[in-house]
């Protein structure tokens, strides 16, 4: 159904993607995979015609879509959903469905019948959206879906999905699975991108592995089992996908008692010295809310923050850092970084009163802190004025953590630290989560994936509907099924 040959990119300096061969056949799912930057993104941007390969062929079915533009390119039949999704926040759930297939200024729009399409479409992916609301007004997993409901609207024959379910809670994460279940037994050529290999064992006939620009090439799912899969993605053997630390866990550093707000019930707990704290629920579950509150980006009805004894006022972010308190946020390109700055001035922001002073900023020394940073965590980047957008997304991350670091911050919270990150990447933050453990400092992590909470952390908090429901004091001896009864709990549990 699509046929790549010798497809090449390239970017100044750099090599994207190297004469890569790809088939993906009729009711299928092809697992793409790779660690960020192997050249995944380019490889199904030149597909939707957003890039144009310096050589090679693509085809869709007996046609010739090498180069078309991507409006040509989904009139052929083709769609993909990007990780970062394209919408237009202040128009309506409806109007972001339709962008792109309004009718000819000759044919009046029919409100009714878009309306009555978008229901339908919504209702498939079982999302219970109103579409009269406005898509500024949604969380990120509703947006995610409301971003697949798009691509269905057309004549799909191939769907491109990057990373669909990263947002998405188990719940829907399944029914999502059970709609391109449909979609393969119809006859189309899905190709699913995912750093997630239990849905690539769970979805996938075929999987294609790609490597610093190279494709690999491309086996049957059944063939491969999880470490095979991953050495050929890292190019190396990894011993232990969670690596393992020596805990010491020491006095309280961070105090929570009673803190509250409109939607979170009054929450208590504390964390340790040297201890990694997970936070696990499912999404909408208020995780991110109270850690929010605690780091004083929003302001509590009541309630309690107190970092080594010491009481942090209210409502503050300013005030949490100099307490000693540090966020990395769960959206790192919209709330943590500023995508068109620089690698060094991103690290600079937040730490610019360590090296300015009477309002003159030492340059030599901002370098060369960044450039000792940069050596520590391994961060990939050309040079130090290389923007941060172009960077993968574990180094995005990896550059947020040296932000924190320069402040030796006594308590660092990491909310889904690894979304959209490649399975070598991830390592590199789980040892640098252990680092940051083994330096006496108090981790919290917030994750959606369950098997990263119960790998990583040495005691998790549950959250349902606004409340803690419970703790897993012994996450090396618990199941995913523990976590789940707590994160479903009804409201008399």
């Amino acid at each position: 159904m699509l046929r790549l040959r010798g497809v090449r990119k390239t970017f100044p300096g750099t090599v994207a993607v190297a004469g890569a061969d790809l088939d993906v056949l009729p009711g299928e799912i092809l697992a793409l995979v790779g660690e960020n930057g192997a050249g995944k993104s380019t490889l199904i941007k030149m597909i939707a015609g957003a890039h144009r390969p310096d050589v090679g062929q693509i085809e869709l079915g007996d046609q010739d879509i090498t180069g078309l533009s991507p409006a040509k390119v989904m009139d052929q039949g083709v769609a993909v959903i990007y990780q970062e999704l394209n919408q237009v926040p202040g128009l309506t759930v409806r109007d972001n469905l339709f962008l792109g297939r309004e009718p000819s200024l000759l044919r009046p729009l029919d409100r009714s019948t878009e309306d009555q399409r978008a229901r339908q479409v919504l209702a498939r992916l079982g999302c219970d959206v109103d579409p009269d609301t406005r898509i500024a007004d949604l969380d990120l997993a509703r947006r995610q879906l409301v971003e697949i409901a798009r691509a269905l609207l057309g004549e799909v024959r191939i769907l491109i999905l990057d990373e669909p379910t990263a947002t998405l809670t188990p719940r829907e994460t399944e029914q999502l699975f059970t709609v391109l279940d449909e979609l393969r037994q119809g006859g189309l050529g899905l190709v699913f991108i995912s750093h997630r290999l239990d849905e690539v064992a769970r979805l996938a006939d075929r999987v294609a592995v790609m490597r610093d620009g190279e494709m690999l090439g491309t086996w049957n799912a059944a063939d491969l089992d999880r470490r095979q899969l991953i050495e050929l993605m890292v190019g190396r053997s990894l011993e232990q996908e969670f690596p393992p630390r020596e805990v010491t866990i020491g006095e309280p550093i961070l105090t929570v008692e009673n803190l509250q707000s409109n939607d979170l019930e009054a929450a208590s707990f504390t964390a340790h010295a040297g201890e990694v704290l997970g936070l696990a629920g499912l999404v909408g579950a208020g995780r991110t809310e109270l850690m929010r509150l605690v780091f004083g980006a929003d302001r509590p009805q009541s309630g309690t923050v107190m970092v080594d004894g010491r009481l942090v006022p209210p409502g503050s972010p300013r005030s949490a850092i100099q307490h000693g308190l540090a966020l990395l946020t769960e959206d790192r390109k919209g709330q943590g970084l500023v995508l068109d700055l620089t690698a060094r001035e991103n690290f600079a922001l937040g730490n610019l009163d360590r090296w300015s002073r009477g309002g003159w900023i030492d340059g030599a020394r901002e370098e060369a802190v960044f450039a000792g940073h940069v050596q520590r965590l391994g961060i990939k980047l050309s040079g130090s004025e290389q923007k941060a957008g172009e960077l993968s997304g574990g180094n995005q991350q990896k550059l947020l953590i040296a932000r924190w670091l320069e402040r030796d911050a006594r308590v660092v919270i990491v909310d889904e630290p690894t979304r959209g990150i490649d399975v070598g990447a991830k390592h590199d933050i789980y040892e640098l989560i252990n680092d940051l453990a083994a330096q006496g400092k108090a981790v919290v992590v917030i994750s959606s994936e369950l098997p990263e909470v119960l790998g990583i952390c040495d005691r998790i908090l549950v959250m349902h509907e606004g409340r803690i429901t419970g703790e897993i004091t012994d996450p090396a001896n618990a199941s995913q099924a523990d976590v789940l009864a707590l994160a479903v709990a009804e409201e008399s549990a």
